[in-house]
């Protein structure tokens, strides 16, 4: 167990420097290119399963135990350690981290975006892995900064090389709000760690703030906040995030939705609720006002989108309700309940599953009409889909009606256990306050029925024989489409029929994480 953790952070970094080498002989295949993007996806399914074969010796008894754990000093003048485990929280979310390099880089051998060398891309893509799972696994506040900053550069130069229209400014928008919001939760880790003589996050986490003081907290909650909440991103710093979809290319888009957005939230849970408590309290007021703010706001931006002539993007639409379905984890978040955070944590993975599928499904739209937008997809009376590609129009509206949170859908459990949470916060919370969280995230539930029924019906509906529609020959789900989107739909539904899955490991870990590490 303690070798597949290292394994599984360690090889991301070894494939990447071979991606960029020439391929030996006898693996090159019908040209370079074609052996670098079967490296990319021989390299990221060797890592799903180990990945696989790490949740399977995982202690399920024990959940809210640190398992598969190294403990190595590195740095002794700061008292920093090479500490990495995983216990139920974290589990989960390395699992999908790996899942969704594997589909992307598999999507990728087959719908390679355009751009510069694909040796440069598929390196890119590991070396994005390795921080994002290095994130999900460290135990120490400066390793954990590291892994969260790892992910820049990458995901920067995937934007910006291999993106579409406007790829340069969004590229650049990207990296400024998230280094300008890493330096303040630099600040707020270095007081933590210096205040209290340890980086480290298990310790930390034991002692539950007993060894800061009140005004130590709270600088640390508001500066660490701040880094985080724009990684989530938070309204109301979210402005980058619709541009850097836009303009990523669809594996991209996969990636930041599907996961450099959960490193946020997981920073949330992981550091500012068991190592920050008292500084946490006094903020989550607000964290539950801006995240029912996004919840509306987000949803009010996806219906002026969906409506007809607005000339609306369908990857900025889903960008926005990102925005929406991310203020339901912050609102869990912010109750400091187990309901609450474990809704948190069940959102965050229907999220990456289900947003996962949405921009896989309007990249393939747009391959094929060679637009996203939306009044150019529907033409005069509807794109059609179910007339035109059925299975590609099914596929849409299952993940529609997923995101829109159906019961017996994993988008379902997430969003009530958050609301649930809300509606009877953690002692010293203002119970009126969080009641209006809960009021205004049920009408957002109802917002985002809303404008994903219209989407479906003005893309997957119509007429495809009427005058002034689309063209009618549209190439249906093709056998790549169909390997990288199943899984991600086999999951939805498994999460929403069986959540026990994923609360059984969750639960006994945020229990335990909430009361100080003591149950």
């Amino acid at each position: 167990m303690q070798f597949l953790l290292a394994f599984i952070l360690a090889a991301p970094l070894i494939g990447a420097a071979a991606a960029l080498l020439p391929a030996p002989p006898g693996l090159r295949g019908k040209s370079p290119e074609q052996a670098v993007l079967r490296h990319g996806v021989s390299v990221t399914g060797v890592i799903l399963a180990a990945a696989i074969a790490l949740t399977l010796g995982f202690d399920h008894d024990a959940p809210a135990r640190f398992q598969a754990t190294t403990d190595i000093s590195w740095i002794q003048a700061l008292n920093v350690r090479i500490h990495l485990g995983i216990d139920g929280i974290s589990l989960p979310l390395l699992l999908m981290t790996a899942l969704l390099f594997f589909l992307c880089a598999l999507y990728s051998y087959y719908k390679l975006p355009e751009g510069p060398s694909p040796k440069a891309f598929v390196a890119l893509l590991l070396v994005l892995e390795a921080g994002t799972l290095a994130t999900f696994a460290v135990l120490d506040l400066l390793l954990f900064f590291l892994a969260f900053e790892m992910v820049l550069i990458p995901m920067y130069f995937l934007i910006a090389r291999w993106g579409g229209a406007q790829r340069q400014a969004a590229a650049w928008k990207f990296i400024l709000f998230t280094l300008l919001g890493s330096v303040v939760m630099l600040l707020g880790l270095l007081l933590i760690g210096l205040n209290s003589g340890t980086f480290d996050m298990v310790a930390l986490a034991s002692d539950n703030g007993r060894e800061l003081t009140h005004t130590t907290q709270l600088l640390a909650a508001l500066a660490i906040g701040i880094g985080l909440a724009v990684k989530t991103p938070m309204w109301p710093l979210h402005s980058w995030l619709p541009d850097a979809h836009t303009a990523a290319p669809t594996v991209g888009s996969v990636l930041l939705a599907g996961v450099l957005l959960k490193m946020g939230t997981y920073g949330f849970v992981r550091i500012l609720l068991p190592i920050t408590p008292g500084g946490m309290q006094t903020f989550a007021p607000y964290l539950g006002a801006f995240a029912a703010i996004g919840i509306v706001y987000g949803s009010l931006a996806c219906l002026a989108l969906a409506r007809k002539g607005n000339k609306g993007d369908l990857k900025r639409l889903i960008a926005y309700s990102s925005v929406g379905h991310m203020g339901f984890v912050l609102l869990g978040i912010a109750t400091m309940t187990p309901t609450g955070v474990n809704g948190a944590l069940f959102a965050n993975i229907a999220h990456g599953l289900i947003t996962g599928l949405l921009f896989f499904l309007v990249g393939a739209l747009k391959d094929r009409y060679g637009t996203a937008d939306l009044d150019t997809l529907a033409g005069a009376t509807g794109a059609a889909l179910y007339g035109r590609a059925p299975r590609l129009g099914a596929f849409l509206a299952f993940a529609a009606v997923a995101s829109l949170g159906l019961p017996g859908l994993a988008g379902f459990w997430g969003e009530m256990l958050a609301l649930f949470g809300a509606f009877d916060p953690a002692e010293g919370l203002s119970r009126p306050a969080f009641l209006t969280y809960m009021a205004i995230g049920g009408l957002g539930t109802l917002l985002t029925a809303g404008y994903l029924l219209i989407v479906v019906r003005r893309v997957c509906m119509g007429d495809p024989k009427a005058k002034g529609a689309a063209p009618a020959a549209l190439p249906d789900i093709q056998h790549y489409e169909f390997a990288a989107w199943t899984p991600l739909v086999a999951l939805t539904v498994l999460a929403g029929l069986w959540p026990a899955v994923l609360l059984g490991l969750t639960d006994p870990a945020v229990q335990k994480l909430l009361a100080g590490g003591n149950s």
